[in-house]
């Protein structure tokens, strides 16, 4: 059975999950090093600098609509409702905005890093509407 490109857009986006999870956590390690990862971490750790701050965040970020991205695209896809132009175009939306959304809050670009997190809301909004038409 073909994957629809809504689920393929979906396995990509987990895809970007992980490497925001390594991204993140390579650039924390570079600043308190190899033995503070392998550690307990206990204690209070001295606050990420410049790069792990903004790739944590990113992440964060991330993190807060990934749940309803998932669920709005199983939801159009048991509804029967992808494979239509609005779940098409926002699933693509929503991936490449956040795909471009990582580099760009990394390198501490304003304002576009905020038009990539508002095209990838309106990609989940696409998602989520076409359940109702």
């Amino acid at each position: 059975m073909d994957m629809s490109p809504e689920f393929i857009l979906l396995a990509f986006t987990l895809i970007l999950a992980l490497v925001q999870i390594g991204a993140a956590a390579i650039a924390r390690t570079a600043e308190l090093g190899a033995k503070w990862n392998a550690g307990p971490r206990d204690g209070d750790n001295p606050p990420p600098g410049k790069l792990a701050g903004r790739l944590m965040r990113a992440q964060a970020n991330l993190f807060e609509t990934l749940p309803l991205f998932i669920a709005a695209v199983i939801m159009a896809h048991i509804a029967g409702k992808d494979g239509t132009t609005v779940t098409f175009i926002g699933t693509h939306l929503y991936f490449f905005g956040r795909l471009l959304y990582v580099p760009l809050y990394a390198f501490g670009v304003p304002v576009v890093r905020s038009l990539m997190w508002v095209t990838a809301t309106v990609g989940l909004v696409m998602v989520i509407v076409a359940l109702f038409v």
